[in-house]
């Protein structure tokens, strides 16, 4: 599509007008029949994108587009949208893309936004390999956002991924709204959202169904804010798991508004590997949640070790202080309805809990502590174990 551009010379510097700007894909080679291949003809967006001083849009018509691993990376001249009213879709052959990690994603990009469209991984086939205990790859993440900035995503379906749908990681300024998730929940690896070393980064409205974390969080995320969000099956909201290396960037200011949990493993969750490390969590509020029959509704396990191995002394080393649950209520899917098992090395402190009622069936919920400190005010049901 052709593009006006009036360009005014003003002594030594130049000032460039462009009219909104346009670049739909099948204009550019792609073919939304589900079967060929259409990376080249997106990348030419891109570059045509990319490389224009005013705003463009690459849109992306109905249809089935099939993509190969693709990388856009920036940096960009102007802002670049992607307007999806089609699906996306991953090669079949789970090798094509399994052993690379990826499938799409963003590197060094600043004012990009994508709205509405779906992505296809059409992961099944990888999954159904590693429940059969073949020799598999291990997977490729669906959407990535890489060293990037002012991203907006909105209205974006990621389904069947081979691993991790959306992944934000070293980004500053990121808002993902009414995004879906579906995936079995069976799925292995199938994280929903995860964020890591980013800061600035909002969810909201999202409705996640999958095989492990709804939305899982890293080491060096700070300013993390997700309010209405839905999730399950899954497992749960989890900050971490954290503490893996010896040094490692800690995570704060986090922040899970309006959420609802249905038969998912966890609720809210704080894990962290039972090795030295010098990671920590701290600043963190849960609040205005309901659960309905998640196994593990409150939780935070400083005991995680696969497989027993790499673990001296089975002590993690993370210090989480801090974290108060707020106006959480409705059932445990087991009588331990909130689990706080702290580090010996360095326990939890400063656990809040305001107004937390949790039922087990017809049968009375508990509550265990190990090494958490911390006071309760109001309803508190199963009763605190919190140390004063």
């Amino acid at each position: 599509m052709s593009t006006m551009v009036l360009m005014i010379n003003l002594t030594s510097s130049s000032v460039a007008f462009a009219a909104p700007t346009t670049f739909n894909v099948v204009d550019l080679g792609a073919k939304g029949d589900g079967r060929t291949d259409s990376t080249r003809a997106f990348l030419r967006a891109w570059e045509s994108g990319c490389a224009s001083p005013s705003s463009t849009t690459i849109y992306v018509p109905q249809g089935r587009y099939l993509l190969d691993e693709v990388l856009f990376t920036g940096e960009c001249k102007g802002r670049v949208t992607f307007k999806i009213d089609g699906t996306l879709v991953a090669p079949s052959d789970y090798h094509i893309l399994g052993t690379s990690g990826k499938w799409i994603t963003f590197n060094k990009v600043q004012g990009v936004s994508i709205s509405g469209g779906i992505l296809d991984g059409q992961g099944a086939g990888l999954w159904a390999c590693k429940a059969a205990g073949k020799n598999c790859p291990f997977g490729a993440r669906s959407l990535e956002f890489t060293y990037s900035s002012e991203i907006t995503i909105t209205g974006l379906t990621s389904m069947n991924s081979q691993i991790f749908h959306i992944v934000i990681h070293d980004c500053k300024n990121v808002k993902l709204q009414q995004v879906q998730v579906t995936a079995s929940g069976n799925s292995p690896n199938t994280d929903g959202i995860h964020v890591q070393g980013s800061t600035d980064v909002t969810i909201t409205q999202a409705n996640i169904k999958t095989g492990d974390d709804c939305i899982s969080i890293g080491p060096g995320t700070t300013n993390l804010w997700m309010e209405n969000i839905n999730c399950g099956p899954g497992h749960g909201i989890s900050i971490g798991s954290l503490g893996k290396a010896a040094n490692e960037q800690g995570v704060q200011n986090v922040t899970v508004k309006t959420a609802t949990f249905s038969g998912s493993q966890n609720g809210v969750r704080i894990k962290t590997w039972a090795r030295p490390s010098t990671g920590y969590v701290k600043g963190v509020l849960f609040e205005d949640i309901i659960i309905n029959n998640a196994r593990n509704p409150i939780i935070i396990d400083q005991d995680y070790c696969p497989h027993n191995e790499g673990c001296p002394g089975q002590v993690s080393g993370v210090k989480i202080s801090d974290v108060v649950y707020r106006n959480i209520r409705g059932s445990s899917g087991s009588q331990v309805a909130m689990k706080f098992d702290c580090s010996p090395k360095t326990p939890c402190s400063g656990i809040v809990l305001d107004n937390v009622d949790l039922t087990y069936g017809s049968k009375s919920a508990s509550s265990s502590c190990i090494n958490a400190d911390g006071s309760a005010f109001g309803l508190v049901h199963p009763s605190s174990c919190l140390a004063a």
